[in-house]
């Protein structure tokens, strides 16, 4: 959980519109928004979607207009929120989100966008972490910080506690004795990892628990992948640049036991081999060679494409050339629409389910914003795969890897974490067909009458024939419970919304591909959920009441593109500061963050210069909706 609050002080002679801007992480739901004028507090609530656009409509036909705006980033979402403050006036803001930190390659990151725009006279982050399991790594990072800044920060780390400050003097912001220009400007960054037990850490609290889940020290199992790579002529130029040198790069972290291979595709679909390779030394670099051969031109057969690599892999299975024990996957890399060969989407998804029958991982990643994104995700949700937008900028090579290396290195198969039936109800998902080396597994549910052991077995194949996984642990509900009871550090229902939190980004994902009838059941579900815990989701909007107006807050949807960036004149800024203390639990997870930002505001008025908008600051009824990325 997140709290970040925000003050501003009007010390004009004339009324100023102030502008709060936060960006929150795309996977966060937003809980609770509020507004304090002039000791005034103006609430957001959390409604159904549908009611919130009432509202919405019945003020734009009495001539109400926007202030708030929304914008969908790579991995962050923008909350803008406008308001009129009096001459003498303040104003303060508060918004708390609630996410649950996804463990990848190893480690969690806790970002900060840091964004100023001026110099501050006082900036400050303050960063408290405290894991009672331990803390094994933390790493402290930034897109700016040069040698000058990193004399501003300063870390402390203890066994179970780390402190992280970053206080920047005026002198230091600047880019130059001479600029008025700030070195501020990008993402502050917080890495790190905690220890662990064999069987994962079982955490209780107020009826529900949560369990953790990372094997340490498994050997990969080997895997079988065919790149799918779209070579039509909307590829050409930096996207297929991008592409090849990707590809290259990934080529060389194939695992020797691996086997692989290319399909390439525009209007023709086109294999390199005729069956896939050993990731030999030799068969690497022969494979590099075709890579760069790839030029792009002609249509897009998407259908036909994947079919192709389904059949190689049917081939190879039939055929007896891959390891008994081994992952399949295809990863489809495409940045438009099927316009070749079967080009109804629903058409292409039902061959793909069809053919695949549940065999193959299916990965889909959509390079750009012209990829119909729902098409892709529907069509790898349905194929035990994800997908993931690729953005279209200098550092899109290193999107492919980075998604390529979160799938690179399976350890565990089929992976049962089973509760007795009489001890739990409401479990989210305990059944997984992989884990990736670097990741972790979350379940979470609801105990079951006044238990006092909660039994747990961990059943998973791994690569070995002879040595699956199999473990076992008895965790003591009262001990548990008692390791959380410091209300310094945790906020009482913490486990219980993590439970509705995963519950509903579940239920929306099952709901992407279910048909109508299982649709509705999910989103009544989903809705139900969202409005019990006050998460502002797909199927929820927030309605923020303002002084003059009611605005209907919105999550962007995944196409959205980013909005204007706010110029903030120095002379509105006095001071910020971003304090931030953070409970997480021992498998890292954020469950009391407080952040406050004192002020990341703009103000406009007559006294200062104008903030440069094509529109007008106006009020508006906004809609902040969760986008079904």
């Amino acid at each position: 959980r997140t709290v970040i609050t925000s003050s501003v002080v009007n010390r004009a002679d004339a009324s100023s519109q102030v502008f709060f801007e936060i960006q929150t992480p795309k996977t966060a739901f937003i809980t609770k928004f509020s507004m304090t004028i002039d000791a005034e507090t103006y609430p957001g609530i959390i409604k159904e979607k549908q009611a919130a656009q009432d509202q919405y409509d019945a003020a734009i036909s009495q001539g109400q207009s926007a202030g708030l705006v929304k914008s969908s980033g790579r991995n962050s979402e923008q909350f803008q929120v406008s308001v009129n403050v009096a001459a003498g006036g303040n104003v303060s803001f508060m918004l708390v989100y609630e996410e649950l930190l996804i463990r990848k390659l190893g480690k969690y990151e806790l970002m900060f966008k840091v964004k100023p725009k001026q110099l501050v006279n006082q900036f400050q982050i303050d960063v408290d972490i405290f894991e009672p399991q331990g803390i094994s790594f933390i790493k402290t990072e930034s897109t700016f910080i040069t040698n000058e800044l990193r004399n501003a920060l300063e870390e402390k780390v203890e066994e179970t506690k780390a402190h992280i400050s970053f206080k920047p003097t005026i002198t230091q912001q600047r880019r130059s004795p001479e600029r008025e220009e700030t070195l501020l400007d990008g993402d502050f960054i917080i890495h790190y990892d905690v220890k662990r037990s064999a069987a994962g850490d079982i955490q209780i609290v107020n009826g529900y628990f949560v369990h953790y889940f990372v094997p340490s020290n498994m050997p990969p199992i080997p895997k079988n992948v065919i790149f799918v790579i779209d070579k039509s002529g909307s590829m050409s130029g930096k996207k297929m640049q991008q592409t090849r040198e990707a590809m290259k790069k990934i080529l060389e972290d194939l695992n020797p036991e691996d086997h692989f291979n290319f399909v390439v595709f525009s209007r023709d679909v086109d294999k390199w081999q005729q069956h896939l390779l050993k990731a030999t030394e030799e068969n690497v670099e022969q494979a590099k060679l075709y890579v760069e051969t790839i030029r792009a031109q002609g249509a897009t057969d998407i259908n036909a494409a994947l079919l192709t690599a389904m059949n190689l892999l049917d081939e190879a299975t039939t055929a007896e050339l891959l390891p008994d024990k081994s992952v399949s996957m295809i990863i489809l890399l495409t940045d438009g629409q099927p316009t070749s060969g079967v080009t109804n989407v629903n058409e292409i998804q039902a061959n793909i389910k069809k053919a695949n029958e549940g065999k193959y991982f299916l990965y889909c990643l959509g390079f750009g914003y012209d990829v119909s994104y729902s098409f892709l995700e529907k069509m790898a949700l349905e194929n035990k795969g994800i997908a993931r937008r690729i953005y279209e900028d200098s550092d899109a090579a290193l999107q492919l890897q980075g998604f390529y290396h979160e799938v690179a290195t399976p350890i565990l198969k089929q992976i049962e974490m089973t509760y007795p039936d009489n001890a739990v109800l409401d479990v989210t998902q305990n059944s997984f067909n992989v884990l990736f080396d670097g990741s972790e597994i979350v379940v979470a549910g609801k105990l079951e009458n006044e238990i006092k052991e909660l039994p747990v077995e961990i059943k998973a194949e791994t690569v070995s024939h002879s040595n699956d996984l199999i473990l076992k642990e008895i965790a003591n509900v009262t001990e548990k419970e008692n390791i959380f009871q410091d209300p310094e550090y945790i906020f009482g229902d913490f486990i219980e919304r993590l439970w509705a939190y995963l519950t509903i980004q579940q239920e929306l994902e099952k709901a992407v591909s279910a048909d109508a009838e299982q649709q509705q059941a999910l989103n009544a579900h989903v809705l139900q959920l969202s409005l019990s815990f006050s998460f502002v989701t797909p199927l929820t909007s927030m309605v923020v009441t303002k002084p003059d107006a009611e605005d209907v807050a919105n999550k962007p949807t995944e196409a959205g593109k980013s909005a204007e960036s706010i110029s903030l004149p120095r002379e509105a800024i006095q001071y910020i500061v971003l304090q931030c203390f953070i409970m997480y639990n021992a498998q890292g997870h954020c469950k009391n963050p407080v952040v406050s930002l004192l002020p990341v505001l703009t103000v406009s008025h007559s006294g200062l210069p104008a903030t440069p908008r094509a529109e007008p600051q106006l009020h508006l009824p906004c809609l902040l909706q969760k986008p079904a990325i």
